[in-house]
C-alpha cells in the first residue's frame, strides 16, 4: 500500500478539549465512530447534518463525489476505527485527511480506535486479514506523524462529554492519556523499519496500557484500555463519555455513557447511520431514517 497521508498539524491549544474554541464561538461538535473503511455509509452518516433543516451542514459534495469541508462552524470528531472490514480504507483516510487540510486548524479531530493501534503495533496483533497489519512503512509512518503533530489525540474533552473510541470506566485526565500516546508515536516513529520495531512495538503496549493495553483473558475485557474496553465492561455511574468499539444497533445510552457505533450493524439495509451533535448543555443523534430522512434523538436533558 502506497498511501501517503498529508501533513496536518494542529496546535497544542487545540489538541486536548474544545474550551479554546468555545470562547469564542461555542462550536457545535459533530462526532462519528467505527466508519471501518465503509465509505458510502459514512458520508450517509456525515451527510445527516445536510439532509436536516435544523442544521447547516458540515461537509459538501463536490462535483467528483468526494466530500468537502462546508466552511462552518463545527468541530468534527472520527472517534476511531477508520479502517479494516470494509472495502474502502485508502478513501476513508483520504477523505479524513482532505477535511482536516481544508478545515481551520483544530475543527477535525481523530481519536484512536483499536484498528488504529494495529497501525501502530501491527507485530503484535498478527491478523493477516486486517488492513491495518498490511500497511506499508510509509503509511505506518504517515499515521504515526497524524499523532506527532496533533490530529490523533487518545482523547478529546467537549463541552460535557469525553469522546474516546472506547472509554473507560474510571475517571482520567484527557491531557496526560494524550503526551503517552504521543510519547508512544514518537518512540514508534524512531524505531519503524529497524530491527528494534517489534520490541518498541511491545514494549509502547505496556507502558502506554492505559490507552494501548489489551484484557488479561480477552483484548476487549479489563483491564484494556481507552482504545480496547468494551462497552459491557463500562458502568452506568462511569465518566460523562461518548464512545464507539462496540457494535450496536442504534445510538445507545447506559447512564452517563453514550455509544455511537451503529454502521456495522445498519449497513444491510437502508438507513440507520448516524452522527452525534453535542452543543453546551446537550447532546443530539441525526439518524437516518429506512426512506432517507433524518430524524433527531435527544440523548441528554438540555441544561442551557
Amino acid at each position: 500500500m502506497s498511501l501517503d497521508l498529508p501533513a496536518v498539524d494542529v496546535p497544542q491549544a487545540y489538541r486536548d478539549t474544545v474550551e479554546p474554541l468555545a470562547v469564542s464561538d461555542e462550536p457545535k461538535i459533530v462526532s462519528i465512530s467505527d466508519i471501518h473503511g465503509y465509505l458510502a455509509e459514512a458520508r450517509s452518516a456525515l451527510l445527516t447534518l445536510s439532509d436536516h433543516p435544523a442544521y447547516e451542514p458540515v461537509v459538501t459534495t463536490a462535483a467528483d463525489g468526494t466530500l468537502q469541508w462546508a466552511h462552518n462552524d463545527y468541530v468534527l470528531i472520527f472517534n476511531g476505527d477508520l479502517v479494516d472490514r470494509g472495502p474502502d480504507n485508502d478513501a476513508v483516510l483520504k477523505m479524513v485527511g482532505r477535511l482536516a487540510t481544508q478545515a481551520p486548524s483544530g475543527r477535525v479531530r481523530v481519536t484512536l480506535g483499536n484498528h488504529e493501534g494495529m497501525i501502530l503495533t501491527p507485530d503484535t496483533f498478527r491478523f493477516d486479514y486486517w488492513y491495518s497489519t498490511n500497511v506499508s512503512e510509509s503509511l505506518r509512518r504517515s499515521y504515526l506523524e497524524w499523532i506527532i503533530d496533533g490530529l490523533v489525540v487518545a482523547a478529546y474533552e467537549g463541552y460535557s462529554v469525553t469522546y474516546a473510541h472506547a472509554g473507560a470506566d474510571d475517571p482520567y485526565n484527557v491531557s496526560e492519556v494524550n503526551k503517552a500516546v504521543l510519547a508512544a508515536a514518537d518512540r514508534l516513529q524512531t524505531a519503524v523499519g529497524t530491527p528494534d520495531d517489534r520490541s518498541v512495538q511491545a514494549a509502547v503496549i505496556a507502558e502506554t496500557s492505559t490507552v494501548l493495553g489489551t484484557g488479561e483473558v480477552h483484548l476487549k475485557r479489563p483491564p484494556a484500555g481507552l482504545i480496547w474496553l468494551d462497552f459491557q465492561f463500562i458502568s452506568a455511574d462511569a465518566p460523562r463519555q461518548v464512545v464507539g468499539h462496540t457494535r450496536h444497533d442504534r445510538p445507545t445510552v447506559k447512564g452517563n455513557v453514550y455509544c455511537q457505533n451503529v454502521i456495522r450493524n445498519t449497513r444491510d439495509s437502508f438507513g440507520g447511520e448516524c452522527v452525534f451533535v453535542e452543543s453546551p448543555g446537550e447532546l443530539i443523534a441525526l439518524v437516518r431514517g429506512p426512506e432517507g430522512g433524518v430524524s433527531e434523538k435527544q440523548l441528554t436533558e438540555h441544561t442551557g
